[in-house]
């Protein structure tokens, strides 16, 4: 039965097929195809003369392929057993000779799987879409390893081809005696190669077999240029260096971030011009809005929306901007430590602590309570409550830069309080992150295993609380013993050179964001200490600092914010604004009214006025809720609709902020230090 079904299909795979006019005639073709499969519609002495033309041929190059097999045989036994030829010789055609026969049998294998495929396919329902993408996915799986084989036997020839040109210069070398020039180059040739091996790591062969790692088929895409002399030559300049962009079958694109020779200096030419563009049109954009009496942060925020998708689309590596970016984060935070003594700290810590914790409780249970009305999952309303209650912490910084922000007699700051009650979310942020997996799992839990989610939230709570201690521990012992001598090596080691002395802070703070990301605390926790551990050492080091340190700040930030801009698309906002204006000022007025009352429980009565000044700084959505919502969407807690509705509401609430903090600076700070602050 199988021989027969075998020649059947190959007279099938035989037959001559012509373009057909249309699905009328489509439609007979298959009919005809599976009735002539089946024995039915040719005449007998026809079919008959067809498989035995078909068989004939088969196994006559199924025959000269057995022949050609043994006679490759015989040859490699004949060149190992040749005293005549040198060892790179031997190589050289041992390793051609292999790679034949590994062409030979893989050609028969790609033969019989062809007639199999067409046999499972005729054997199916040709109406059944399930079987048609069964068949089509089995298809793929073997064109894609087909391709990897065929991948290896390109480079195995790429090696044959190098031992030819090692045996052929061999064998000159025999023939002609070397200068020492020659002599010397051939030295240098051959510990070049005994580099190229040992610095090569093998990643496609050490990962191919690895668990979880699937085979893809990508688009290898080359920029256009006018010239095509220009073009090709760059081509080829960018075959060699692996420059080239991939897109998988999913539209993500790929850059190089490792290439296989480590000798050659290489660079990602796409993120470069992303950089100058970002810088050359922050320049206009900002201008633009300081002239309007807006915060610069908005016009680098408009540059990124006009290079960003939903603008020119010009931005190519927008990962490795986005990367860049939050080093714009880490350094704003620090600099916000180093205007946040430790001494301020301690008078607000428990504000600090207990400020946040009753917004975001509140926060969820709000959430909550709409959700039942709205007939929304409790799991997608935790987490949309819990990304709303988040204020940015950057941008609240760029407020306070440069304010007066004194104790007056024993009042509690204002700027304090702000900042410590921005440095807990960004800690709750990260126990956010930690209990992310727990809410994906109880998003398709059943009610008996709700009492192990939650007792696995508490544990993480536990942990989180175990590793703050940890920290805050760590942190008083620096304090007391590590920073002070480390400062004053510094300072005397930079004396007429401030790049030792920049080189060690920031050196000290990618040292804490390590320690805090370590132990599974926020890394901007970690930045944020460290610039509160260095204020320690007196006014003047933050002075001193400061001037290093902001010039750094400020060019990173602009790269922050121009990221953000990546993530704002116009066109959605237009087309829902009546919607999103009413959700925004839904969220800034909920947000603002819930930080007021928790600040009139927990504030001194002495200090009650600041509560208005706190709540306008808290009532914005902080930029992470774009890194929670994509999180969140690709694990499936939120959908794309969602998803677009946060990324909305959080750019809306952003731009609001500026007017609601001055309008609150206006009504509760003194005339001389208003002026400062805005």
């Amino acid at each position: 039965m199988k021989v027969t079904g075998l020649i059947s299909l190959w007279t099938l795979v035989s037959l001559p097929c012509g373009p057909l006019a249309n699905p009328a005639e489509r439609e007979d073709v298959v009919k005809h195809a599976i009735k002539l499969h089946r024995g039915k519609g040719a005449v007998i002495t026809q079919r008959k003369q067809w498989v035995l033309e078909s068989c004939r041929k088969l196994s006559g190059l199924l025959r000269q392929k057995n022949v050609v097999l043994n006679k490759l045989k015989n040859a490699i036994r004949a060149v190992e057993k040749d005293a005549g030829l040198s060892d790179e010789e031997k190589l050289f055609q041992v390793h051609t000779f292999e790679i034949f026969q590994k062409e030979l049998n893989e050609s028969e294998n790609s033969v019989f799987q062809a007639i199999h495929g067409l046999q499972r396919a005729l054997q199916g329902d040709y109406k059944d879409v399930v079987n048609m993408k069964e068949s089509s996915r089995q298809r793929l799986e073997a064109l894609r390893e087909a391709a990897i084989k065929e991948e290896m036997e390109y480079v195995e020839l790429l090696a044959a081809e190098k031992h030819q040109v090692e045996a052929l210069k061999n064998m000159q070398h025999q023939n002609k005696s070397l200068s020492m020039l020659d002599e010397i180059l051939e030295d240098v040739r051959k510990a070049a190669d005994r580099l190229e091996e040992e610095i090569e790591e093998h990643a496609f062969d050490d990962n191919k077999s690895v668990r979880g790692v699937n085979f893809e088929a990508v688009l290898r895409v080359e920029e256009d240029e006018a010239n095509s002399k220009r073009n090709a030559s760059k081509r080829e300049v960018e075959d060699d260096l692996g420059l080239s962009m991939l897109i998988d079958s999913q539209n993500n694109q790929y850059i190089l971030t490792k290439p296989r020779d480590s000798t050659i200096p290489r660079a990602d030419h796409h993120f470069i011009k992303d950089i100058v563009t970002i810088g050359m049109l922050s320049l206009p954009c900002g201008w633009l809005c300081t002239t309007i009496g807006l915060p610069t942060m908005f016009g680098y925020i408009i540059c990124g929306v006009l290079l960003g998708p939903s603008g020119l689309n010009s931005i190519k590596s927008i990962v490795q901007v986005e990367t860049l970016g939050e080093f714009g984060v880490f350094f704003t935070l620090f600099l916000v430590g180093l205007e946040f003594s430790p001494e301020r700290l301690r008078k607000v810590w428990k504000i600090s602590l207990q400020g946040p914790c009753y917004m975001t409780v509140l926060m969820i249970a709000f959430g909550l309570l709409w959700g039942h009305l709205l007939q929304i999952r409790p799991t997608q309303s935790v987490f949309i409550s819990t990304c709303l209650s988040l204020s940015s912490t950057p941008l609240v910084s760029r407020f306070l830069a440069g304010s007066v922000r004194g104790d007056k007699e024993g009042d509690i700051d204002y700027s304090s309080v702000l900042l410590g009650m921005l440095v807990m979310q960004d800690v709750q942020l990260g126990l956010f992150i930690a209990v992310m997996p727990t809410l994906i799992q109880a998003g398709v839990s059943t009610y008996s295993s709700i009492f192990k989610e939650i007792l696995r939230i508490l544990i993480l709570i536990g942990q989180i609380l175990f590793s703050l201690a940890a920290v805050f521990l760590l942190c008083l012992v620096i304090k007391t013993y590590l920073i002070g001598p480390y400062y004053r090596k510094l300072h005397t080691e930079s004396k007429g050179n401030k790049e030792i002395l920049i080189l060690g802070i920031t050196a000290f703070t990618f040292l804490m964001l390590t320690i805090t990301e370590l132990l599974d605390v926020s890394m901007e926790l970690g930045c944020f200490l460290a610039g509160a551990l260095i204020s320690s050492q007196g006014h003047m080091v933050t002075e001193e600092i400061m001037c290093c340190i902001e010039p750094i700040r400020d060019f990173l930030a602009i790269i922050f914010f121009a990221s953000i801009g990546l993530h704002v698309f116009p066109t959605f906002v237009i087309y829902e604004l009546t919607v999103l204006l009413f959700l925004t000022l839904s969220v800034v007025i909920m947000k603002f009214v819930l930080a007021v009352l928790v600040l009139s429980l927990i504030l001194p009565k002495t200090s009650q006025y600041i509560k208005w000044i706190v709540s306008a700084g808290l009532a914005q959505v902080s930029e992470f809720s774009f890194v929670l919502g994509s999180r969140a969407r690709r694990a499936g807690i939120i959908s794309r609709e969602v998803y677009l509705l946060i990324l909305s509401v959080t750019t809306l609430s952003l731009l609001l902020a500026p007017a609601l903090w001055r309008a609150a600076i206006m009504k509760c700070v003194p005339r001389p230090e208003r002026r400062s602050s805005t």
